[in-house]
């Protein structure tokens, strides 16, 4: 697990340490050994920690050397990272999973699924809520469209949910930059963080959404080649926050700002200022759009939502589903490859029942 004691890596291992032996990974040696110690340890587990830097120029030596079977890389923001760890998994025989969610990252994955199939490996990138989860539930709802014509997707986190610096550079790294959506049937340029509109969750009301640069905009079209636009947009619990980010996506659209990402560690600080105004309930919806087999206009709204904190554990999720199919041997699937069609909708309940998280969904049929 690289980035093993981390935001999401170390969630990922709290859930499979019942399940499989882990070698917790990181820069540091010592976090990485008292981390792996504070893991519940059973008959079919032992765990240790290992100091790791996943930009090693030896990482595949490293790799052959401790034996592992499958890497799961944690180590964010994707967005300005190559492939240099999918690669060095490939050349030691191993298995990668990562919960990237970089757009051009996850999308061009597939340049090594050749080389991923010679060594008789499985390559996923995305591995997350995005495009994992969102494409499960879109699979699931498909049928009940003769002909889909749009999705939705909209991430809406509670103000008290842990914000990583890694997820923030991320998020901020397309702030007030341009990236082109799938629109009435053609690519058009739209700027992150800016589009605001309101959308009402029925579990905890309205929020205002902005746009966001995620891989499902460039993947969906392909994947679902019928769909005449795809978006996906994030709202912050407060409403002062989440305009402060457009205000800065204006900023960097008007030349004043470069790259709002340096910013990562500022805002990190102001948003814990903020906590006490929020709650620590997020939600997730995804809308399809469309025409039903008897031609008839039709609709499929999936919610989801997550409370008592819970919330930073659903990208995780995909990546725990991944990891137990392939330690079980029934994920027979090879290749490099962006990570959908390989969970369920109903797998993803159903790890969600096993670790007892406060995360509930309910659809909307019209």
């Amino acid at each position: 697990m690289l980035g093993g004691y981390g935001h999401f890596g170390g969630r990922i291992c709290r859930a499979l340490a019942e399940d499989v032996t882990l070698i917790v990974a990181g820069r540091d040696a010592a976090k990485a050994a008292h981390f792996a110690r504070s893991l519940r340890v059973t008959h079919r587990s032992k765990h240790e920690g290992v100091a790791l830097d996943h930009t090693a120029g030896n990482l595949a030596d490293r790799l052959h050397m401790l034996r592992v079977d499958t890497v799961i890389h944690t180590c964010g923001p994707f967005q300005g990272q190559d492939y240099h760890v999918a690669r060095a998994c490939v050349a030691a025989g191993t298995h990668y999973i990562d919960l990237a969610d970089g757009r051009a990252f996850v999308a061009g994955v597939d340049e090594l699924d050749t080389a991923a199939r010679a060594a008789d490996v499985l390559v996923l990138s995305g591995a997350s809520t995005l495009p994992a989860l969102s494409s499960a539930v879109v699979d699931e709802y498909r049928g009940h469209f003769a002909q889909l014509e749009s999705i939705d997707i909209s991430i809406a986190p509670g103000q008290q949910t842990p914000r990583g610096v890694a997820t923030l550079q991320a998020v901020l790294s397309y702030c007030g930059k341009p990236f082109t959506a799938w629109e009435a049937g053609h690519w058009q340029t739209v700027h992150g963080w800016q589009g605001m509109h309101q959308f009402h969750y029925p579990d905890f009301g309205g929020r205002w959404l902005a746009r966001c640069d995620v891989p499902d905009l460039q993947l969906f079209p392909a994947r679902y080649p019928e769909v005449r636009r795809v978006r996906f947009d994030a709202g912050l619990e407060l409403a002062l926050a989440q305009w402060g980010f457009w205000l800065l996506a204006g900023l960097v659209r008007a030349g004043l700002i470069a790259d709002a990402s340096c910013y990562a560690r500022i805002v990190q600080s102001w948003g814990r200022q903020l906590d006490w105004m929020g709650s620590d309930t997020g939600g997730m919806h995804v809308g399809l759009r469309g025409t039903d087999h008897e031609r008839r206009p039709a609709r499929v709204d999936w919610h989801l939502v997550a409370r008592r904190g819970h919330g930073p554990v659903i990208p995780c999720m995909p990546a725990i589903v991944i990891a137990r199919k392939l330690a079980a041997g029934s994920l027979a699937v090879r290749g490099a490859m962006p990570c959908m069609g390989l969970m369920t909708l109903a797998e993803f309940a159903e790890a969600v029942v096993v670790a007892k998280l406060d995360i509930a969904s309910r659809t909307y049929f019209k």
